[in-house]
């Protein structure tokens, strides 16, 4: 080809002296021309045919190997391979400027085949995404480890194409430098332990709700890499967190919450002491007309009074209300939110209900609610809870007891007005 086109510029009249640098020009210019064409011919009418097929086929991998730019990576591939083929034909081999061509050539696909292979493993990463069962496995940051093997791989190809001399020779220099390496890659070595771990101990997995209230992360899980989490957060942020950070440190998991059917509630209701007395028998008849407690009343009436007739009977001491068992408004209120909840169609009636009273603080005794919701939806678990507690408060004064809180404005009115009456 070189002799072709040195005839050829001979024939146009091309002075002896220039036909050498005119010759270079015209072959940078027909491997340039060529280039160009068969990217323009492979990106623009072969990436279009193989579109269509990936659109009308029926298979789905096809179309994920198109939507992760398998092709269009490899389609970079044929400039490069046509400019290491062309280089030889067009220059002559012993020139610096056909050297450096063939070395550019031979590192560009190096670092192309290295890409085209990064695509291939997302569209594993995908396919696996799409079909698996077991969410535990590390594939995210087994596929990244592979990906930084092949990146390593390919720039020590390519300084070895730089340096000439043979990739063994680099490797055998790798070996003083394995402190550097380590110190410079601490990161992604503590990140691959921490994400064997992980996998190992099923932590955490795409999908689970955490919490890692120290990086300000509270919300699903949406990738584990090699050397970062990302969460997406209940406000939509995206946070991302190391992924050592999660085996260096303590998370809460919600995972066993979503798997079990129930989702806890816990709170408490803050009684004022001053507002606990015992009932008298016209009190208890007023509260018979309440169904829930209807049947607990009936009972402990029956029992108070087959105890109270013991103790007169036994010890002839007069029945007094602090001689004898007598119902309590705080016990009676306790009995009926227990039967409240346990007929409450949005509590889960085979976990965990309870009411139980708290050790009294300078607010008052609280009595706290522990028992689970059997919808775990963030929204519909907030109005249960909501629901509940409007009815509490609302119902606590029938039995005689005040809720405590605080005096505000409207009840230094009150105590004015009355002070002033």
């Amino acid at each position: 080809m070189q002799v072709i086109i040195t005839s050829w510029l001979t024939e146009q009249g091309v002075h002896a002296s220039y036909i050498a640098l005119s010759g270079i020009i015209i072959a940078c210019l027909v491997i340039f021309l060529l280039c160009s064409i068969s990217f323009y011919i492979a990106k623009n009418y072969v990436l279009v045919f193989i579109h269509k097929l990936t659109t009308a086929s029926k298979n789905t991998w096809d179309d994920v190997l198109f939507d992760q730019q398998v092709f269009s990576r490899m389609s970079l591939l044929v400039p490069f391979i046509l400019l290491l083929l062309l280089t030889p034909h067009l220059l002559a081999t012993d020139t610096l400027l056909a050297t450096v061509l063939i070395t550019f050539a031979k590192i560009g696909l190096c670092f192309q085949i290295a890409r085209s292979i990064s695509a291939v493993l997302n569209v594993i990463n995908n396919l696996y995404r799409q079909t698996a069962t077991d969410r535990h496995l590390p594939l995210n940051s087994t596929l990244q480890v592979i990906k930084l093997v092949v990146y390593l791989v390919a720039t020590i190809l390519a300084i070895s194409q730089i340096l000439d001399r043979s990739p063994l020779y680099l490797l055998s220099g790798l070996g003083a430098l394995t402190a550097v390496l380590i110190l410079v890659f601490q990161d992604t070595i503590k990140g691959l332990v921490a994400s064997i771990q992980i996998s190992a101990n099923k932590m955490v997995a795409p999908g689970d709700w955490i919490e890692l209230p120290k990086y300000g992360a509270d919300g699903d899980v949406i990738e584990i890499g090699l050397n970062t989490v990302k969460v997406k957060n209940f406000d939509n942020t995206i946070t991302t967190v190391p992924t050592y950070a999660l085996t260096s440190g303590s998370f809460k998991n919600w995972r066993g919450m979503l798997s079990s059917g129930g989702r806890r509630v816990k709170r408490a209701i803050v009684i004022d002491v001053a507002s606990i007395r015992f009932y008298n028998q016209a009190q208890l008849e007023a509260l018979t007309s309440v169904q829930l407690i209807s049947d607990y009343l009936t009972v402990k009436k029956a029992e108070i009074l087959k105890q109270t007739s013991e103790v007169i009977v036994n010890s002839a001491i007069t029945a007094s209300t602090i001689n004898t068992r007598q119902l309590t408004n705080i016990g009676t209120f306790r009995a009926y939110i227990s039967a409240y909840l346990k007929q409450h169609p949005k509590v889960h009636h085979e976990m965990t209900c309870m009411v139980r009273q708290l050790p009294a603080t300078e607010v008052g005794l609280p009595l706290e609610l522990y028992f689970f919701s059997n919808d775990q939806n963030w929204v519909n678990y907030e109005a249960l809870q909501a629901d509940i507690f409007d009815h509490l408060y609302a119902a606590a004064p029938l039995f005689g007891l005040r809720v405590f809180q605080h005096p505000s404005g409207f009840d230094w009115q009150g105590a004015k007005a009355n002070a002033d009456a």
